[in-house]
C-alpha cells in the first residue's frame, strides 16, 4: 500500500506551459475548495470495483495537496464525504470511512514536516470511532502548524450546517448572548462550521458534473468555479495548475463593475 505514495519531494513534472513560477506571478487564491467526484465511474471504466476508484483518489488528494502547498494556498478544503453519502451501499461506506485512517497513517509525518495543519469540517456524531480518532489525532499533532490548512469536509452537508447555525443563534438570543439586531452576515458566519476560514476563492469539481451537491452553499456565494471533465483519480498537478491559471484570468467584481 505504501508504495502507492511518493515522497512529497518527488513531484511529477508539470506538462504544458503552466508552471508554478508562472502562476506565482499572478494572484494565488487563499482558499481552494474541491468536490472530488468520479472515483466510482473511473473504476467502472476499468472493470474495477468502486472502492478501487476511491483508493486511487487518495493519490490525487496528495498530488493536489502538494501543489496547493507549493503555491502558497492558505486553505484547501476537500469534500470527502457528504451527509447524503450514507445512502450508498454499506460496503462502500465502510471503505470510505477507513480511507482517512489509511491516508493519515501514511502521510501524517510528512504533513507535520511540511507545516500543514489538518482540520475537519463536518458532523462528528455518527462517524465511526476509528475515523474520528484518526482525524482528531492528525488535527492535534498539526494544530500549531502555520502553513496550508488541509480541511476535510467529512460527514458534511451545507443545508444541515445552516439549519444548525440558525438553531444555535436562536438559543443565544434566548440566552441573551445576542439580539435579533445582531444578526448580520458576519454574525451568521461565526456559527457556521467554517468559522474562522476565508470563503473559497476557487471551487474545483471533477467528473464533468455541474452542480454543488449541498457543498458550502453560503460560502460559495462569490466563488469562482472550475469544472473539469476528468474523473478525480485522473486529475493531476498540471490540471490543478490549469484551474489556478483560469482563476487568475477572471475578474472578480462581487456584484460591482
Amino acid at each position: 500500500m505504501i508504495q502507492l505514495f511518493r515522497k512529497w519531494t518527488k513531484r511529477e513534472p508539470v506538462e504544458g506551459n503552466v508552471t508554478r513560477e508562472v502562476l506565482l506571478e499572478g494572484k494565488i487564491p487563499r482558499h481552494v475548495a474541491v468536490i472530488m467526484d468520479g472515483n466510482g465511474r473511473w473504476a467502472k471504466q476499468r472493470g474495477l470495483p468502486r472502492i478501487a476508484g476511491h483508493h486511487s483518489g487518495m493519490k490525487t488528494v496528495k498530488r493536489v495537496t502538494i501543489a496547493a502547498n507549493d503555491l502558497g494556498v492558505e486553505v484547501l478544503t476537500m469534500y470527502a464525504f457528504s451527509t447524503e453519502n450514507w445512502k450508498r451501499p454499506q460496503d462502500e461506506v465502510d471503505f470510505l470511512m477507513r480511507l482517512p485512517q489509511e491516508f493519515l497513517a501514511i502521510e501524517l509525518d510528512e504533513l507535520v514536516e511540511k507545516n500543514v495543519q489538518v482540520r475537519m469540517t463536518g458532523i462528528r456524531e455518527g462517524l465511526p470511532s476509528h475515523t474520528l480518532s484518526a482525524v482528531e489525532e492528525a488535527a492535534e499533532r498539526t494544530r500549531n502548524n502555520t502553513g496550508l490548512i488541509l480541511n476535510f469536509a467529512l460527514n458534511y452537508g451545507s443545508r444541515n450546517e445552516m439549519i444548525t447555525a440558525m438553531k444555535d443563534m436562536v438559543e443565544d438570543i434566548r440566552a441573551g448572548a445576542i439580539t435579533a439586531d445582531d444578526i448580520v452576515e458576519a454574525t451568521f458566519e461565526k456559527y457556521l462550521r467554517t468559522a474562522g476560514l476565508p470563503d473559497p476563492d476557487l471551487l474545483i469539481r471533477t467528473s464533468g458534473e455541474l452542480r454543488l451537491s449541498n457543498f458550502m452553499l453560503w460560502q460559495l456565494a462569490y466563488t469562482e468555479m472550475f469544472f473539469s471533465p476528468l474523473f478525480w483519480p485522473d486529475f493531476t498537478e498540471r490540471h490543478f495548475y490549469e484551474a489556478i491559471q483560469e482563476y487568475q484570468r477572471r475578474s472578480r467584481r462581487y456584484g460591482g463593475l
